[in-house]
């Protein structure tokens, strides 16, 4: 037997997914699927890790999720809707599990590299990286809907009526959870402020 026709079937018929237009399980080509998503997945992840090598970990991570779907796993919707919030939530995990790993030894730490753009003092990228680590943290904090909304929001960069879609909710629910959940990060970070003066 080849290797073309086992990679064939092993590609495009190991799992399938049920949208909701469709009454019969439909085949996942997971390589188009990949193809087609890699990209922007990847722009998601790294956009909540502001890491290149998370969000690579994080594109895997969703694939293999992919790969692993049952035929009577729930239905995703859009493939690209899918892909984005699993996206989202895995790297809003990844940001979770290393809370609890922060400490590493002052030798150990790599010098910090000053920017090319003279008008930018290292101080100011030195603190520019220590809020956006700071957020990052405070949205793994946040519940797993309420991290999702703001990142799709904020990171992605969706409106409001697209992430409605997105999530299969309303506007308004995006809405109070988006004013709320900016509302206790904005509170965090006064109070984070007011305990560094």
């Amino acid at each position: 037997m080849s290797e073309e026709p086992r990679r064939e079937e092993g590609v495009t018929a190991i799992r399938s997914a049920e949208f909701p237009s469709s009454p019969a399980p439909v085949p996942l080509d997971l390589e188009a699927i990949f193809r087609e998503h890699h990209s922007m997945v990847f722009r998601a992840a790294y956009r909540v890790t502001g890491n290149a090598a998370d969000a690579e970990d994080v594109l895997q991570t969703v694939f293999l999720r992919l790969a692993r779907r049952g035929p009577d796993a729930e239905p995703m919707g859009t493939v690209e809707g899918y892909l984005r919030r699993a996206a989202v939530n895995a790297s809003v995990d990844l940001m979770r599990s290393r809370q609890t790993a922060r400490a590493v030894p002052m030798e150990d730490a790599e010098p910090m590299q000053l920017m090319q753009d003279p008008s930018q003092s290292p101080d100011r990228a030195l603190r520019g990286g220590e809020i956006r680590a700071w957020l990052r943290e405070a949205v793994a904090r946040l519940s797993p809907r309420a991290a999702e909304i703001f990142s799709l929001r904020f990171f992605e960069g969706k409106d409001n009526p697209e992430i409605a879609e997105i999530l299969g909710t309303t506007t308004a629910t995006v809405a109070v959870t988006l004013h709320r959940t900016r509302e206790r990060i904005q509170q965090e970070y006064r109070t984070q402020m007011g305990e560094a003066r």
